[in-house]
C-alpha cells in the first residue's frame, strides 16, 4: 500500500505530489512543537513522517521560510471555523493531502467532512491514522481531479447530497495553469450546495520567487507550479465566483509573530487584494457563488 511514498531507489528530493503533502505536514509539525503553537496538530509529525523532515531541511531558507505555511494553516482555520457556524453542513476537501482537520478541531459531530484525493496519499493516511478517531462524519474518496468528468461526475454526486458545503482546495489550484483553473471553478459553481469556496494562492511575482527555489525539485516531480493570476481574486469573477474575503499571508504571519526580521518591517506597507504584479503576495480567499 506504501511502496509508492516509500520508494527509496528514488533519489530526487521530491518524488511525487504525495511528497508536496508530507513536506508541508512537516512544517504544521514544526509549529505543533517547540514554542506556545497558533495552533496543535498532533497528527502531523506522524503523516510527514522522516521523508517530510528531509524534505523540508534540504528546501532553501527553510527556517525563515516556515511562516507561509503556518499563515495558510490558521487562516483556513480561521475561515472553516466562521462558514460552519454560518451554517455550512458539508465541507468537502478537494486534494487533501494529510491534512488531520477532522481529528484536530472542535467541529460539531454533526458535520460531514469529505476527503478526496489520490489513492496512495488516503491509504496511506489511513494507514497512520487507523488508531484516531475523527470528531465528525469523515468519508474519504479516491479520486483523480485532473479527470475532468470524473470530477463533473463526482462534484454532481457530493452537491445533491449537501444543503450548504463550503469547498476547501488548500495548496491545490497552484499546480494548475490558469485555463485549468478556470474550468475547475466552472465545475465547482455547477452543483446548488457548492456555495462557498475557499482556496490559496499567490502573485506572478511570487509564483516566480517560488519557481526560482524550489521550481526544480517540483518540476521533476511532475508537479510544477503555474497559477499565479495578475488579475488576483478578480481572476475567479469569469468563472461564476464572486470574492467575499482576502487575508493575507504576510499580514497574517505578522499578527501571529512568526514573521523574520527583514519581513517585519515590508508587513507594515499596505497591501492590495485586488490586482497582483511582480510584489511576492499571497492570501487565503473566501469565493461565494454568484
Amino acid at each position: 500500500m506504501t511502496e509508492k511514498l516509500e520508494d527509496t531507489t528514488d533519489e530526487r528530493l521530491i518524488r511525487n505530489i504525495s511528497d508536496t503533502a508530507r513536506w508541508v505536514a512537516s512544517y504544521r509539525a514544526a509549529e505543533t512543537a517547540p514554542r506556545p503553537p497558533v495552533f496543535h496538530d498532533p497528527y502531523a509529525e506522524k503523516l510527514a513522517g522522516e521523508r517530510g523532515k528531509q524534505i523540508a531541511a534540504a528546501m532553501p531558507y527553510q527556517e525563515k521560510n516556515s511562516w507561509p505555511f503556518v499563515a495558510r494553516t490558521v487562516l483556513f482555520d480561521a475561515v472553516i471555523t466562521e462558514q460552519i457556524a454560518a451554517g455550512v453542513d458539508t465541507v468537502i476537501n478537494l486534494a487533501a493531502g494529510l491534512d488531520a482537520r477532522p481529528y484536530r478541531m472542535a467541529l460539531p459531530a454533526s458535520l460531514k467532512w469529505i476527503e478526496v484525493d489520490l489513492p496512495e496519499i488516503l491509504d496511506y493516511k489511513e494507514e497512520i491514522l487507523a488508531n484516531e478517531k475523527p470528531v465528525c462524519s469523515l468519508q474519504r474518496i479516491r479520486a483523480d481531479l485532473v479527470d475532468v468528468e470524473g470530477r463533473r461526475k463526482l462534484f454532481a454526486e457530493l452537491g445533491a447530497n449537501a444543503r450548504k458545503a463550503l469547498i476547501v482546495t488548500e495548496g491545490l489550484i497552484a499546480y494548475l495553469s490558469p485555463e485549468e483553473v478556470g474550468v475547475f471553478a466552472r465545475d465547482l459553481a455547477a452543483p446548488q450546495s457548492f456555495q462557498l469556496w475557499t482556496n490559496d494562492f499567490g502573485s506572478p511575482g511570487l509564483l516566480k520567487m517560488v519557481q526560482k527555489h524550489a521550481g526544480e525539485h517540483l518540476k521533476n516531480a511532475s508537479a510544477p507550479l503555474k497559477f499565479g493570476p495578475p488579475e488576483g481574486p478578480g481572476f475567479f469573477e469569469l468563472f461564476g465566483w464572486r470574492p467575499i474575503e482576502v487575508r493575507s499571508f504576510l499580514k497574517t504571519a505578522a499578527r501571529l509573530k512568526r514573521l523574520p526580521l527583514f519581513l517585519r518591517l515590508m508587513s507594515l506597507f499596505p497591501e492590495s487584494s485586488g490586482k497582483q504584479g511582480k510584489q511576492p503576495w499571497s492570501a487565503v480567499c473566501l469565493f461565494a457563488k454568484k
